[in-house]
Formats: C-alpha cells, sequence, structure tokens
C-alpha cells in the first residue's frame, strides 16, 4: 500500500472523529494529514511529511480556532426556545384593553392570551402592541415596548 493512501485514510478517520466528537482538534489533525499526503506526490521523505502534519496541524488550529469559536457563539446565543419561554421577548397585539388589577387579551401569531400589565395602574388599550415579560402559567406579563 502507498504512502499517500495511509495519509488519506487517517485524514478519513480523524474527519470521521470530528463528525462524532465536535472537538475540533482532529479536524486540525486531518488538515496536516492531507498536507503530508501531497508531500507524498513530490517524493518527499517521511520526516518532512510528520515536519508538514504537524505545522499545517497547528497552523489549521490557528486559522480555524476564531471561526469555531465565532460559529458557536453564535449558535449557542439563538438557541431555540420552546413551551411558553419561547413567548417571552414576542411582541403581541392587545385585543381586549388591560385595565388595572383585571386581565385582558392579546393575540400572538393568531393565538389569544391572558394578559396583564405589571402596573397597577396603567390601563393599556385595545389595538396597542406590547411585548410578553414573564408569564405565569398561562398568563403573560405585557408591556409597552420602549
Amino acid at each position: 500500500m502507498e504512502i499517500w493512501v495511509i495519509w488519506l485514510v487517517v485524514a478519513a478517520v480523524l474527519i470521521v472523529l470530528e463528525v462524532i466528537s465536535q472537538m475540533m482538534w482532529a479536524f486540525c489533525l486531518a488538515v496536516g494529514a492531507l498536507g503530508a499526503m501531497a508531500c507524498t506526490f513530490f517524493g518527499v521523505d517521511m520526516v518532512w511529511q510528520v515536519v508538514v502534519l504537524s505545522v499545517l496541524s497547528v497552523v489549521a488550529y490557528l486559522v480555524f480556532l476564531p471561526l469555531f469559536k465565532r460559529w458557536h457563539a453564535r449558535t449557542d446565543a439563538h438557541k431555540a426556545r420552546t413551551g411558553m419561554d419561547a413567548l417571552l421577548g414576542r411582541r403581541a397585539t392587545v385585543i381586549h384593553a388591560i385595565h388595572p388589577g383585571q386581565l385582558g387579551r392579546a393575540r400572538i401569531d393568531g393565538d389569544n392570551w391572558q394578559v396583564k400589565a405589571p402596573s397597577a395602574n396603567e390601563t393599556i388599550p385595545a389595538g396597542a402592541e406590547v411585548v410578553v415579560t414573564s408569564y405565569d402559567s398561562i398568563i403573560l406579563t405585557v408591556n409597552l415596548p420602549e
């Protein structure tokens, strides 16, 4: 078996490990293994192939680390909220006025919800746009947007 095939198999195994672990180190080593494989086509000695593997792996780590961090930060910031938490921060339209100390109703995406204002002396008229700030059971607390 030729050495370039071995480097290709090593790179493929490392890519599979990267898919499973998602730790980035396997991806960087796979880049180095592909560089070492390329060296075999130019007749480079095995010692230099290992040097190329090492150098390219470190360079790949230094290049891709900021990209992976940025990508993970972006995906972590946009984690999907489910259930009642998905309503937090959403805008709603009041369909029955919210009077002090009483519940009103608001519509979010075609669903009607019981809503209350956080202030006991504030009336929010029908048609007003509000933002969901919290909830207690199935009653949403809303505020006028700022």
